[in-house]
């Protein structure tokens, strides 16, 4: 046993499957002595049903999968090349396959006994609008392995419109290079809380499920009353992750927010400096 094993066997389960098969698999991983391993099954997460229903198509229908990707590719390519009419041929062809492959995966999720409404509909689309513009995004989905949707993507971010060139005035001695370090420092804190952030959304949707389960399904009480405290105790490390990147960020606001204040009496300085010669001309 294997942790690809286990977590393809895992994503092909229906959700509400996904809980219980995950303890069994951590239980025998520790009968047989791997607690590496067992750690790293019970940290692989329950997919939401738009995931699900992404991870079914993907392994249900390779060629509509295989014709997602190499669309996305095109799109990706052409506007790389600012190809306006290459652009507008492969948007036409994305609207009609998405509506396609979407309407695909709803029909695959009926079949499999778990019908979806609009809304999940509307996120399965999203996750396709994702991969046909993000190829990290494609390389994920086409694993069969997703938990959540993507984050709405909005155009194509590889290549954006050409600026007319125009020329500046000479700079002035401003010490932008400490501003910009921190610039870099601030946005690094800030994926940090947004992802302690996304990760606490997750695991508090887990817990609140598994807490459901726990109460509808008697025989497994014990064992998922086992996984709500082990996910209790995770949400407490979570949050705790996002109050620290959160101090973090503030505490780069303030250092940017001083470089910034020093920037400008830099430029006043030397603006002052620059007068005093002229001025000692005209008296």
């Amino acid at each position: 046993m294997d942790l690809d094993t286990v977590a393809d066997e895992l994503y092909a389960l229906r959700p509400e499957e996904f809980t219980a098969a995950r303890a069994a698999r951590v239980a025998a991983a520790r009968t047989a002595g791997d607690r590496a391993l067992a750690e790293r099954i019970g940290r692989l997460r329950r997919p939401s049903l738009a995931a699900w229903v992404s991870n079914l198509l993907v392994r249900a229908r390779p060629d509509e999968v295989a014709a997602l990707l190499r669309l996305g590719e095109g799109l990706r390519q052409a506007h790389h090349d600012l190809d306006g009419a290459r652009l507008r041929e492969l948007s036409g062809r994305q609207r009609t396959l998405v509506r396609a492959v979407s309407r695909e995966a709803g029909a695959l999720a009926a079949r499999a006994g778990h019908p979806v409404g609009a809304g999940v509909g509307r996120e399965v689309e999203t996750i396709l609008h994702a991969v046909l513009a993000d190829p990290e995004a494609a390389r994920e989905w086409a694993e069969g392995r997703l938990v959540r949707p993507f984050e709405a993507v909005v155009g194509f971010p590889e290549a954006g419109p050409a600026v007319p060139h125009r020329p500046r005035p000479a700079p002035r001695p401003e010490p932008r290079p400490a501003a910009h370090r921190d610039d870099k420092e601030l946005a690094r804190a800030r994926r940090a809380a947004d992802t302690a952030a996304r990760e606490l959304r997750a695991l508090e949707e887990e817990a609140a499920q598994a807490a459901r389960e726990a109460a509808t399904t008697e025989e497994s009480t014990a064992r998922l009353q086992s996984r709500i405290s082990e996910l209790t105790e995770e949400l407490s490390r979570v949050r705790e992750d996002r109050r620290q990147a959160r101090e973090a960020e503030r505490a780069a606001r303030e250092r940017l927010r001083t470089l910034e204040r020093r920037v400008r009496e830099a430029a006043r300085r030397a603006e002052e400096a620059a007068a005093r010669p002229a001025a000692r001309q005209d008296s």
